[in-house]
């Protein structure tokens, strides 16, 4: 019986010390054909180590500018190593690495990729801190040049860049299909637009934005979770299509900070020249939510913001179906005016 036991035992083991043994397959990296990339770290107050992605280019030995990467809302990862990814936000952030001549920084958010946490219930403020960490990072690595700094904001993080920069100088910001308005006038327009894509009849949209207008002051400005607000009022059950503690895979709290911004008193601030891009195929951020980061800007300081219009090109910078080529240009254009411009 002895015997039949140790035979098991043994047998057990070397089973489980197969599994120790085998290797942990090599996670797939980005190559870049004229940059090379740094993998390093950052952590937010809450101690959660967030990836950063530092590429610097090939054959530039001294200081180089430097474009500073503010992501988007979801859950996605900034790394691409798909050769063939045909996401627009990653074609983007791909050839302006390869292109401008520029070292850059990324950041993946709380529990995206190898950061650390769960995106599912990271709210804003431990996502704007690993921001201002990378940021803050950038000093510790010699070959980029901090007087030659461009913040490029993507969606959501085109609206909020600026609190990313804190204090530090910049020459200038891009906001690529963002926001400068509230979250609540935002998530208005939003819904009436998807009601108006989804052919609803004009009065059946004049009902459910007359509801939506109670159902998000509740949700954002009262601190309910969308769920809390069905239950108090299950005539607006109909309404909701997603969580109920959340939207968009991110808890109803990251929202609720987001409306609590003011980005009027943000961008008021920002002295540096503005890139406002937008596509008029844009069906996620409308013109008012982008137009009003010009607005803002220009009134404190005026000429300093201008607002590109691009005929047909989507949120994620493709016309029919393809990435919108011309439009890499146009921002390393911009970039490289204003190099020159304030020497």
């Amino acid at each position: 019986m002895r015997m039949v036991r140790a035979i098991v035992l043994t047998t057990v083991f070397l089973w489980l010390s197969s599994f120790a043994a085998t290797p942990t397959p090599p996670r797939d990296r980005e190559h870049f054909e004229h940059a090379t990339v740094t993998y390093d770290w950052v952590a937010n107050h809450s101690g959660q180590k967030l990836r950063t992605f530092v590429t610097r280019p090939n054959d530039s030995p001294g200081k180089v500018p430097v474009i500073f990467f503010v992501g988007w809302l979801s859950c996605d990862s900034m790394e691409y190593p798909d050769p063939d990814n045909t996401d627009g936000f990653g074609i983007f952030m791909h050839r302006l690495i390869e292109q401008s001549g520029y070292a850059t920084v990324r950041m993946d958010k709380p529990g995206v990729g190898e950061s650390e946490g769960d995106c599912g219930k990271a709210d804003f403020r431990s996502e704007i801190e690993g921001f201002q960490a990378a940021f803050d990072a950038m000093a510790k690595y010699s070959f980029i040049d901090l007087e030659r700094v461009f913040v490029v904001g993507l969606s959501n993080g085109g609206g909020f860049a600026p609190i990313a920069v804190g204090d530090h100088p910049v020459r200038g910001y891009v906001s690529c299909g963002s926001w400068g308005r509230t979250w609540y006038e935002h998530m208005l327009d939003l819904e009436r637009r998807r009601l108006l894509e989804e052919n609803t009849s004009p009065a059946e949209i004049n009902t459910a934005v007359k509801a939506y207008v109670p159902f998000y002051e509740l949700y954002l400005m009262r601190g309910m979770t969308p769920g809390q607000v069905i239950a108090q009022h299950p005539e607006w059950k109909a309404l909701w299509h997603d969580s109920p503690d959340g939207q968009y895979g991110r808890p109803a709290a990251f929202y609720q900070q987001l409306q609590a911004l003011n980005l009027g008193e943000v961008w008021q601030k920002v002295n540096a020249p503005v890139l406002v891009i937008r596509g008029t195929g844009d069906n996620i951020m409308s013109r008012p939510d982008s137009e009003t980061i010009v607005r803002t800007v220009n009134q404190s300081h005026p000429g300093h913001a201008r607002y590109l219009q691009i005929d047909d090109m989507t949120h994620s910078f493709t016309v029919s179906d393809k990435f919108y080529d011309p439009v890499i240009p146009q921002v390393l254009t911009w970039m490289k005016e204003n190099l020159s411009s304030t020497k």
